[in-house]
């Protein structure tokens, strides 16, 4: 009788695997945390050109402040040069362009998912041509007519521009996740006496729930993330966070106050890792679900 058991991997290539692995982890996790323990250090000692090793042991950091750790660089960030409007109005373009572009997303995916048509294949095609173009050369048609109306410098008008870079995306993401999804559903439902929207609203987007989820997030880290369009179509005031962070580094450097920028780099960045963290089983299921055909 056959032996059913796995087959067990020589001890060299475990050894070998397992300090690849600890090697990347070290390499991927290094930069994020050097970044998040020199931003409690003065400028002094994060930047030392003497010893890395100031940055660790905080020398400069005990003689300016009397302790090892410093919050100045975020009260610097947060409060003198109030970076919480920026964190605001972050949040409130990254749910803007979420919760727009995954209600078009789905009511489009679904569509063009359930299409016969030969259109649907040639709408897809436009929106993969617009996707591949680069944001930049998007945004220089927008700002003409947007200074002539006025309307140039405003949240809205971002979240717009970012809806429309954002739709070609989640129509194809979520034209994949429903093509997974067989017909049978939707007919069983309608058989039942449901309508179309019924019978996709209270059928169809509870199964594909995981994929709603991944383009979400997908969506969210562009409005997030984006440095091109905010910080050509907002005005100072309105800044995101990535663009004030560029602020920083262009400006308060000179003045010698470049942990403000540290402080700021580790206050975005920070939600990220624990939203993907969070996530993460959701944005596996609905990534495996999207690959497999029903």
């Amino acid at each position: 009788m056959a032996n059913s058991s796995p087959t067990r991997l020589p001890l060299g290539l475990r050894a070998l695997t397992l300090g690849f692995l600890a090697v990347w982890l070290i390499a991927a996790a290094f930069p994020f945390v050097w970044t998040v323990w020199g931003s409690f250090k003065v400028e002094a000692d994060f930047f030392s050109r003497q010893s890395f090793w100031n940055a660790i042991e905080g020398v400069r950091t005990q003689m300016q402040t009397g302790g090892a750790f410093t919050g100045a660089g975020y009260e610097g960030a947060w409060i003198k040069n109030e970076f919480w409007r920026a964190a605001v109005n972050t949040l409130i373009v990254t749910i803007s362009v979420t919760a727009i572009s995954l209600t078009l997303g789905t009511m489009g995916g679904y569509a063009l998912a359930r299409s016969g048509q030969r259109y649907a294949f040639w709408i897809l095609i436009a929106a993969l041509v617009f996707r591949a173009m680069p944001h930049i050369t998007l945004v220089s048609g927008y700002l003409l007519p947007f200074f002539q109306l006025n309307i140039w410098g405003y949240l809205p008008t971002t979240i717009i521009v970012l809806v429309a870079i954002n739709q070609p995306f989640t129509l194809w993401m979520l034209h994949s996740f429903f093509l997974s999804i067989p017909k049978d559903l939707d007919e069983s439902a309608m058989v039942d006496g449901c309508t179309r929207f019924q019978a996709f609203r209270m059928v169809i987007i509870p199964v594909m729930w995981p994929g709603v989820i991944t383009t979400g997030l997908f969506s969210f880290l562009l409005g997030y993330n984006d440095f091109a369009v905010t910080s050509m179509l907002l005005r100072q005031e309105n800044q995101t966070m990535i663009p004030k962070i560029g602020s920083f580094l262009g400006s308060i450097q000179n003045e010698g106050n470049i942990m403000f920028a540290v402080a700021a780099v580790v206050s975005a960045t920070v939600p990220l890792f624990l939203l993907v963290l969070f996530f993460q089983r959701q944005i596996v299921s609905g990534l495996t679900a999207g690959a497999v055909k029903g």
